[in-house]
């Protein structure tokens, strides 16, 4: 369900990065990867992925960067078996679940989609990047995580376990016995967000969702389990604004 913060639709001009902000990158020295990259929209602050296609079919298909595996809407899915085409050349079997998505998307795209590959999003230029040969790690802000893909939040004084989630649309939902939304003081990464407006939920874990992580750089080594964060200084924080 989309909260209210993020009510409307939002589309981000895609653009590639020019090379004189290349030149800021965190990995700006690492040596050239075997790389693609697909182009993403954000609409009501998710992630759509723009140039890759399902059975040779396009499609509204969100990035799920911690669903364990595909789910494709159940009146979109047909017979399978089911492929993700990432680009001419690039193919992965997809063991996909389905689900009524409620008209939000056609499909979600999970982690059995990247293997035990990396994938790195760069919400400022619209890419998310597939990585072959794994993370760069240049100065980013690295957490090691055994499951579900997570860092680490400093909420209100205490540090808490947060899952990388771009399904959610939100800045972090916080486990609690009655839902409801809030405030807190948020620091990811070295970063202080301020007093933030954040959800609270009868979740599990804490979630970080988009109107967080499209602060920063963010890469995740599916194969390492591994994610890393950079500031990246060409997107402005206003301490308290979120």
């Amino acid at each position: 369900m989309l909260s209210k913060s993020m009510a409307g639709a939002m589309t981000l001009a895609l653009a590639l990065l020019a090379s004189s902000c290349a030149r800021i990158l965190p990995w700006k020295d690492e040596p050239v990867a075997t790389e693609v990259n697909l182009s993403f929209t954000l609409e009501q602050n998710l992630i759509h992925l723009q140039t890759v296609r399902i059975n040779n079919r396009t499609g509204r298909y969100i990035l799920g960067s911690a669903a364990p595996r595909t789910i494709l809407d159940d009146g979109f899915a047909g017979t399978g078996p089911h492929a993700l085409q990432i680009s001419e050349k690039e193919t992965v079997r997809l063991s996909p679940a389905t689900l009524d998505l409620g008209g939000v998307a056609d499909a979600i795209i999970g982690v059995e989609a990247w293997r035990n590959r990396a994938i790195s999003i760069d919400y400022r230029s619209g890419l998310v990047t597939y990585q072959k040969e794994g993370i760069h790690r240049g100065l980013m802000t690295i957490y090691q995580y055994d499951n579900e893909p997570m860092i680490n939040a400093i909420v209100n004084g205490t540090q808490l376990s947060a899952i990388v989630d771009t399904t959610s649309p939100d800045t972090l939902i916080l486990p609690a016995r009655t839902p409801g939304r809030g405030t807190a003081r948020v620091t990811i990464a070295g970063q202080d967000f301020g007093v933030i407006d954040v959800q609270y939920a009868n979740v599990r874990e804490a979630r970080v969702g988009n109107r967080l992580l499209s602060r920063f750089f963010v890469t995740i080594d599916y194969g390492k389990r591994v994610v890393g964060l950079w500031r990246d200084p060409r997107t402005p924080v206003v301490a308290g604004a979120l």
